[in-house]
């Protein structure tokens, strides 16, 4: 959640992520923030920190906006609902699932006791689609690995 309210606050956005509006304070912040603007050797190099976090979090705002997840609902419940959980890793609340067809998720906002009840459920997978997978801010973190 940290994460979120950072970025949002980086591009200035109040409320729900509008991709249209995102873009458009992107490139303004990319043209003031980049790197061979600056002459100076310090202000380029506070510069090029500057303009990676910009594009960072460009990345990540885009990837849990409303518009993004609405186009991937349909992969999303498929891995939900069809495939296992495979692996997990929780950190300050931010919960990390691994599906069984290779799809990696991040929640966040996942407490300690709720990530507790989700190890110890009977079905992880019963658990999480009822408590976190359609309740929390999610994003897909890495795709699929393709086996040839």
């Amino acid at each position: 959640m940290k994460r979120i309210k950072q970025y949002k606050k980086l591009f200035k956005v109040e409320g729900p992520i509008n991709l249209k509006e995102l873009k458009t304070t992107y490139r303004g912040l990319v043209k003031e923030w980049h790197p061979d603007k600056f002459q100076d050797e310090d202000k380029k190099a506070a510069a090029e920190i500057k303009s990676t976090e910009i594009i960072d979090g460009y990345h990540f705002l885009v990837s849990i906006a409303p518009e993004t997840k609405e186009a991937n609902l349909e992969a999303y419940k498929k891995t939900i609902t069809e495939f296992q959980v495979a692996d997990w890793h929780h950190k300050s609340m931010l919960l990390e699932v691994t599906f069984t067809d290779g799809n990696t998720y991040e929640y966040f906002g996942v407490s300690k006791i709720l990530f507790g009840k989700f190890v110890n459920a009977k079905s992880m997978n019963n658990f999480g689609k009822r408590n976190i997978f359609n309740s929390f801010i999610y994003r897909k973190s890495m795709k699929a690995s393709v086996t040839a």
